[in-house]
């Protein structure tokens, strides 16, 4: 155990420099953005007020309500640095194992050379991204509020149009996504994520197993990985049955934790018994 948690503890520092770049550039986006983008939302609207002589109570009665916090999370600012670390973290998926192999020197052969069991070594990657994904969230849940309450006291009450921080995770879907509003979601969204990710890492397993065949060998595993989740969704689809949707998402359920210890299993064994130093 405590040599799993080592490599765990590894494997997050070699990303650290990465990873906390990743937390700077959400930070100082999204606060520039927050100050940016209502600055110009009030100027734009007392502009509008100046030169139509409104009242404010008339201008929000014309221009569909106040200002919320809704007109920040919709920019660039706020969703690319989120957009941003997603790409990073799906890149780092693969660059976890090819960094290995393709680095100064050759790390991988030192990596499986130790004397533990290499299903430690494909865990431990998989936990490290999978915690470093859980840190972005809670990341973003931390700075939500102070943003929300950076932009309510910028705006003057009478346009302001305010916000909970639960209702922006709400109404804003990318926040919705990667911030559940329940358990339940909470574990379906990020089991999802973990299948999805462990179906990739045995993807990589068949390339660095066969090579060339492999490639071919790994984007089948992954088609009919894809397939087998989806089935319930196409049979229904197809009009020949019908399925509620709770045993559509009981169905899916079954079919992902099947999906991902297959893929763990899988993957450990090729990594085991194909991939040699």
């Amino acid at each position: 155990m405590m040599r799993y948690l080592k490599l765990v503890n590894f494997e997050i520092n070699r990303f650290s420099k990465i990873y906390i770049s990743l937390l700077l550039i959400t930070l100082v986006s999204q606060f520039a953005g927050v100050i940016i983008v209502t600055k110009s939302l009030l100027n734009n609207a007392r502009e509008i007020i100046s030169r139509e002589k409104l009242s404010e109570a008339t201008y929000i009665t014309q221009y569909g309500g106040g200002i919320d916090f809704t007109h920040i999370a919709n920019t660039l600012w706020f969703l690319g640095p989120i957009a941003l670390s997603a790409v990073a973290l799906i890149f780092y998926i693969f660059l976890i194992w090819y960094r290995d192999w393709f680095g100064k020197n050759t790390f991988i052969y030192r990596l499986l050379m130790l004397p533990t069991s290499r299903l430690s070594i494909y865990l431990s990657k998989a936990t490290a991204i999978f915690l470093m994904v859980l840190g972005l969230i809670a990341f973003q849940i931390i700075i939500l509020p102070m943003e929300n309450a950076l932009f309510n006291s910028y705006v003057p009450e009478s346009l302001l149009n305010e916000m909970s921080t639960y209702g922006i995770t709400k109404f804003i879907p990318i926040l919705s996504l990667i911030i559940p509003s329940s358990f339940t979601q909470f574990l379906l969204s990020y089991g999802i994520g973990l299948m999805i990710m462990s179906i990739l890492f045995t993807a990589i397993m068949f390339e660095r197993s066969f090579r060339i065949k492999g490639i071919i060998l790994g984007l089948v595993y992954v088609g009919i990985s894809a397939a087998v989740f989806l089935a319930p969704v196409f049979v229904m689809e197809s009009g020949n049955f019908y399925f509620y949707p709770n045993e559509i998402l009981g169905l899916q359920l079954a079919l992902g934790i099947i999906l991902t210890g297959l893929s763990i299993w899988l993957g450990s064994w090729l990594l085991k018994n194909r991939v040699t130093v």
